[in-house]
């Protein structure tokens, strides 16, 4: 499984994406909800003279994270306990054919389990039956993903947001890359390789706030004489860390750790840091 993006022909990111290669022939692609729409018209539209792009709507995804996901999945599916960080198995769980990679959201080691819509439930109750498992909300997995330095689509990336600005060059590969071995042949690539040879004019960067104040999405970036730097797309408070976090584009001059600046909360300078992503080392389970 890899870690993908699909970019327009401006090399702006549509979306970020899961693909996993089952090695007869297939590609099972798990993109953002919320892009759903836009990235299967864009497969249909590009890939359906080459392959045919099935629509899979009858399955659901759940997600097993945390340091005790692989103890808890050995026990449903014994096979997988030798699974590696990105690995990806066909498995039988409460009774059904379930597609798992050894992945997530959060920067823990955990499971991505895409199950029958029919099965979602009995399967929830059933990783819900063990003592190490409990569900998490929507702002659990967010302040896990920003803790990790992981991206979210529609806040920090965009359709206007190259891979060279949002700090994902490590997700090009290397043989598609201007002195590979196959270089270009995707949506934007001129672009792509223009930013790396050129550079760009900002950057992702992580940001530590000086203080307990949480900086939120949308607060603007100011450097010491009060000129706008920069903007933050993500914000809110490590519980790890027990201290306010935020990831947010600054211009590549100020991009270097440890660059002091300030974001602008409700008319007042709060003291940020740009740091250096995750905040929290990432736990994903490598052997």
């Amino acid at each position: 499984q890899r870690y993908a993006l699909f970019l327009n022909d401006q090399g702006g990111v549509m979306d970020d994406l899961m693909v996993a290669n089952f090695g007869d022939g297939r590609l099972f692609v798990v993109v953002n909800a919320a892009c759903k729409a836009q990235d299967i018209a864009h497969m249909q539209q590009h890939l359906s003279g080459r392959c045919k792009v099935e629509v899979l709507a009858d399955r659901a995804l759940l997600a097993l994270q945390g340091p005790a996901a692989g103890t808890v999945m050995a026990r449903l599916a014994p096979e997988t306990a030798k699974m590696v960080f990105m690995n990806t198995a066909t498995v039988t769980l409460v009774g059904a054919e379930c597609y798992i990679s050894r992945s997530g959201y959060t920067g823990e080691d955990g499971f991505e389990i895409s199950v029958p819509a029919d099965k979602a439930e009995a399967l929830a109750k059933e990783l819900l039956s063990h003592p190490e498992v409990a569900p998490i909300g929507l702002g659990a997995r967010d302040s896990l993903r920003l803790e990790a330095g992981l991206c979210l689509y529609g806040h920090d990336l965009d359709q206007n947001t190259s891979p060279v600005e949002s700090s994902l060059l490590w997700a090009l590969s290397k043989v598609r890359r201007a002195d590979g071995a196959r270089p270009g042949g995707y949506p934007g690539a001129a672009v792509v390789f223009e930013h790396i040879a050129k550079g760009v004019a900002r950057k992702r960067v992580g940001l530590r706030p000086n203080a307990r104040v949480p900086v939120r999405e949308g607060a603007e970036l100011v450097d010491a004489d009060g000129r706008k730097v920069g903007v933050v797309t993500s914000g809110g408070f490590g519980p790890t860390l027990e201290a306010p976090v935020a990831m947010g584009y600054v211009e590549t001059a100020l991009a270097k750790p440890g660059t002091q600046l300030s974001a602008m909360v409700r008319g007042k300078p709060v003291p940020v840091e740009v740091a250096s992503t995750p905040f929290v080392p990432q736990r994903y389970y490598r052997g």
